[in-house]
């Protein structure tokens, strides 16, 4: 996979044929799947950050919600929705919860009320202190070197984005 974003030339020409492969082993094996292999890992990264999350109060889906605050205060709902790839239907929901446990506040913009912003509280600046051994202890679970994970990230980043560019199509 190439790191542009682009998938190689022949990328498709590479896979035309796996139809007739897929025929002559009669038909789809779910472990030769690349779609269930991250759609394992991805469970496995849930139940993973689970009893981290469990402490704090926080959801996997509320702590990625967290941590794009933590790196930048004061977000329009829907550039925070941007961020973390959530629409709003999925995102408001979380966004309440996490006002309700008193760790954010949604204010409208002064200069366009249709806009609103999530700020931390400082309950909410306070749990990254708590949180911040989270990060490393996945880290560790997953087994990678720093070197490894940062690759697969990447790998992972370029197969997302030629997807979607593929399904743009």
């Amino acid at each position: 996979m190439q790191k542009s974003g682009q998938a190689p030339a022949n990328a498709r020409k590479d896979w035309e044929n796996m139809d007739e492969d897929l025929a002559e082993k009669s038909g789809i094996r779910l472990h030769e799947m690349l779609c269930f292999a991250l759609y394992g890992a991805s469970h496995a990264f849930s139940r993973a950050y689970k009893p981290l999350l469990e402490p704090l109060g926080l959801t996997y889906p509320q702590y990625l919600v967290m941590v794009s605050l933590w790196e930048a205060d004061g977000q329009p709902v829907k550039g925070l929705g941007a961020a973390l790839d959530l629409d709003s239907g999925t995102l408001s929901p979380l966004l309440k919860r996490l006002e309700q446990a008193g760790l954010v506040t949604r204010t409208r913009a002064e200069q366009d009320e249709r806009q609103v912003i999530i700020f931390l509280t400082d309950k909410g600046r306070r749990l990254q202190q708590e949180a911040a051994g989270v990060t490393s202890a996945i880290a560790a679970a997953t087994g990678c070197t720093r070197q490894e994970a940062e690759d697969l990230r990447e790998s992972l980043a370029t197969l997302k984005t030629v997807l979607v560019e593929s399904g743009s199509r």
